[in-house]
């Protein structure tokens, strides 16, 4: 079976980043990331940057774009992508401006496929990172439900977000497996027991990962992408490590 390689979201050490670009990536490289999930090159040329995180053993996962960035620079995100040699690239989210009626959603899948089908001709794969929001129901159908329904799954990927898929009141590897084939990338955060629901390294919540990663292959994988959008008492870099222990003990990475 196909080992499915582990990346880090690099938005849980934005902090880091901010007082040091390039030693938050090296953080994680020390770890034993395969991977890192990113937005740009900070300080270095695209040229450099690439040269850096083959340096470190760290592959370029996939980018995260705004769709404004989508929708008016797509060329340039594109470019970007390819000089850096990340070759799946993801609108990270919607404003609420965009997702208020069914509509909305309508003009958003619409805009989405688009993208999508220019990128898969750039030889890009274009995903949809989901967050709760999505799992609002239009004429009985949640809006992801709809974006993927009426987007060409050769042109929209899944990025699924394990945690939000939880918050928004599905089970996780349940929702993966209405996706076959079409959720590329996996984004491992875990949510901690109790009503404030807070998010978790993975294997420390409630999230039944056996169950999710079980889902991973038939669901078409091709990353876990570890990530925690708040770290709480513990430092993003130890909760990075805790994450990536806990898949090593699962047999993951």
């Amino acid at each position: 079976m196909k080992t499915i390689p582990v990346a880090a979201q690099m938005y849980t050490l934005r902090n880091s980043m901010e007082k040091d670009y390039l030693e938050a990536f090296r953080q994680v490289a020390k770890i034993g990331y395969a991977g890192v999930e990113f937005g740009g090159p900070g300080p270095l040329s695209h040229k450099d940057f690439k040269k850096f995180l083959t340096d470190i053993n760290l592959q370029p996962a996939g980018m995260h774009a705004s769709i404004d960035v989508l929708e008016k620079g797509l060329e340039r995100a594109a470019d970007q992508c390819q000089e850096l040699g990340a070759l799946n690239l993801g609108c990270a989210w919607m404003p609420e401006e965009r997702r208020k009626t069914a509509a909305d959603w309508n003009a958003v899948t619409k805009s989405l496929n688009s993208i999508g089908e220019k990128l898969d001709q750039r030889g890009i794969t274009f995903f949809y990172h989901n967050h709760d929001f999505e799992f609002q129901k239009f004429d009985g159908q949640y809006a992801l439900d709809l974006i993927f329904a009426k987007t060409d799954p050769r042109f929209v990927k899944a990025e699924i977000d394990t945690y939000w898929v939880q918050r928004g009141g599905e089970d996780p590897a349940a929702y993966m497996k209405k996706l076959p084939g079409r959720v590329h990338l996996l984004h491992c955060k875990d949510m901690a027991a109790g009503p404030e629901k807070k998010f978790a390294p993975v294997g420390t919540g409630v999230l039944n990962w056996k169950e999710i990663f079980n889902a991973a292959g038939p669901a078409g994988v091709q990353w876990y992408i570890v990530e925690q959008d708040n770290c709480y008492d513990v430092d993003p870099v130890e909760s990075l490590r805790i994450s990536f222990e806990n898949m090593k003990k699962m047999g993951l990475a």
